[in-house]
């Protein structure tokens, strides 16, 4: 269904009767609500959820940041889980299956919980009416954010933790009131809807910190304006390097928090010298929720032993070695750029690489250019993809030499090919876009497929 059917879709979602039966069609009809994919602002999701039973009693942490809120979501839900307790995470975008988005106690939701839920949202809407007395329409991400707190209202876990979807002030999970809101980290991206400097982007993803409840800060040099919010509402901020922090110390690590300090933690298990500052981040969250969520030092040191989460420099097991990353802004791109680094020697570096492009291409580039030697740029689908060929030229314009770049159709021919030319002690990395991992775990069971024995 296009964009252009929107008004047909909300008369069809409104009529009962005619509700889609599977999920693939509920998820196409919510695409098509509204005029827009991204649509700012908090008024028409709470006239929606003011018809939809979704109260939430259980302690909830709302994770915002630039880069690594979801590596801090999987850590706390890890460890909240190893201390026994019943989770609820919500997050996004997906990367195979809509169902990733909202998990219950670990496991992802069915696809008829999220029927369920979908047809509850669509029945509040239908009796809810926004500023101007109309039916409201909701974005893709407003209704699958009530959906996911209709779910969570349902199941009533021990706690709830939401994943900011895009800035923070305005995104549709800050409807709801945090009892810690954590901000991981403040730098330049989506430009368009957050302002075009950190000062600007550090007051939008403030807006999810609350009046007299703890605010959690791990970005070592914060915007002015986000420390600045933080005073104005009277939210005691913990800021990192400063009320919370670590040491490295080899092959374990010490954290500093409101509760003191703990010796002798993992190394978390996702990798990355940058995981410390998530992983202290939400011991410091632990902290300041200890005496609602009691958590002991066994539960936090098996749950950093074992979490896990696809995409962030996720290193698949066998030959040649391949990474996958999500990394695409420029700061998660020198992020990877350094956890490449310190993987020591590989004979050629190849690039499967893809952006959408709104996105800053050129800062990823300029980021990534000294760790890879041949870049396979492919096209992503949708309007808001870029071309295989505004991938080179990018390219092309940041230095990289011509005879570097093989130009695909799309994702997956690039991965397979960079599979057929990649020696044993090669390397592959995917990444510039959540699509571009998606795209290339599809295509890797190809690969391995067509490498198995007869």
């Amino acid at each position: 269904m296009g964009r252009a059917d929107r008004g047909s879709a909300a008369g069809m979602l409104a009529v009962s009767a005619g509700q889609p039966a599977s999920l693939e069609r509920w998820l196409a009809c919510i695409d098509s609500l509204h005029t827009v994919p991204i649509a700012l602002g908090l008024d028409r999701v709470r006239a929606v959820r003011a018809q939809l039973p979704s109260a939430i009693s259980c302690p909830v942490i709302t994770v915002g940041g630039t880069n690594g809120k979801g590596s801090t979501c999987a850590m706390l839900e890890m460890i909240f889980r190893c201390a026994g307790y019943r989770t609820g995470l919500y997050t996004s975008p997906h990367l195979a299956r809509y169902n990733e988005r909202v998990r219950i106690d670990g496991r992802e939701v069915t696809d008829e919980e999220l029927i369920d839920a979908f047809a509850a949202v669509e029945a509040a809407r239908c009796g809810a009416m926004d500023a101007s007395g109309q039916q409201p329409t909701l974005t893709y991400f407003e209704f699958g954010t009530l959906a996911a707190l209709w779910l969570f209202a349902r199941e009533r876990p021990d706690v709830v933790i939401l994943e900011v979807g895009l800035g923070g002030r305005l995104d549709a999970v800050n409807i709801v009131d945090a009892d810690v809101p954590a901000v991981t980290s403040v730098d330049i991206d989506h430009v368009g809807y957050l302002g075009a400097t950190r000062e600007h982007i550090g007051f939008e993803k403030a807006g999810i910190y609350r009046a007299g409840r703890p605010a959690v800060c791990g970005e070592p040099n914060p915007p002015d304006s986000l420390v600045a919010h933080a005073v104005t509402i009277g939210a005691p901020l913990h800021l990192i390097g400063r009320d919370y922090g670590y040491a490295n110390e080899g092959h374990q690590w010490r954290f500093r928090g409101s509760r003191g300090e703990r010796y002798g933690l993992p190394i978390p298990a996702l990798r990355g010298a940058y995981q410390m500052a998530n992983a202290a981040t939400a011991l410091e969250v632990l902290d300041l929720l200890h005496r609602r969520l009691p958590v002991s030092a066994g539960a936090v040191r098996e749950g950093l032993a074992t979490v896990t989460l696809r995409g962030r420099f996720q290193v698949l097991p066998g030959r040649p070695t391949t990474v996958l990353d999500v990394a695409h802004n420029p700061h998660a791109a020198r992020a990877l750029a350094a956890a490449l680094a310190d993987m020591g020697y590989y004979p050629e570096t190849i690039a499967v690489f893809a952006m959408l492009a709104d996105k800053d291409i050129a800062g990823v580039i300029a980021a990534m250019r000294s760790r890879t030697d041949r870049w396979f740029v492919a096209a992503l689908p949708g309007p808001r993809g870029a071309s295989g060929e505004a991938m080179r030229d990018a390219l092309l314009a940041s230095g990289v030499p011509l005879a570097s770049i093989r130009v695909y159709a799309d994702v997956a021919t690039a991965f397979v090919a960079a599979c057929e030319v990649a020696g044993e002690a090669d390397r592959i990395i995917a990444f510039g876009s959540f699509l571009t991992v998606a795209a290339a775990l599809a295509a890797l069971g190809k690969v391995r497929e067509s490498r198995t024995p007869v």
